[in-house]
């Protein structure tokens, strides 16, 4: 079991959910986060700090999010980890 980030932080990627993640699970795309499903021990302590509420237990993903499972896998694979708040990027009009 893991934790998502889903579509709400496409555009607006803030980033105070990294600074409570135990294990560095977090990756940095270039718009959005994703989490790395194969580090996060499913702690939760991040989900609350989103202000766009985009991270889910990947059991209570939303159906039209399913594909952010992979998404997720597979950019955590190709991006760097992100273990540190950032300035917000909105990149939402």
């Amino acid at each position: 079991m893991a934790f998502i980030v889903g579509k709400e932080c496409n555009g607006c990627k803030y980033t105070v959910c990294v600074d409570v993640c135990p294990v560095d699970a977090f990756h940095e795309a270039e718009k959005f986060l994703v989490i790395n499903p194969d580090t996060c021990i499913s702690c939760s302590v991040c989900a609350p700090e989103c202000p766009v509420d985009a991270i889910y237990d990947e059991f209570d993903l939303p159906i039209k999010q399913i594909s952010y499972l992979e998404i997720n896998r597979n950019f955590s694979s190709l991006y760097p980890v992100i273990s540190a708040s950032k300035a917000t990027m909105v990149f939402r009009k």
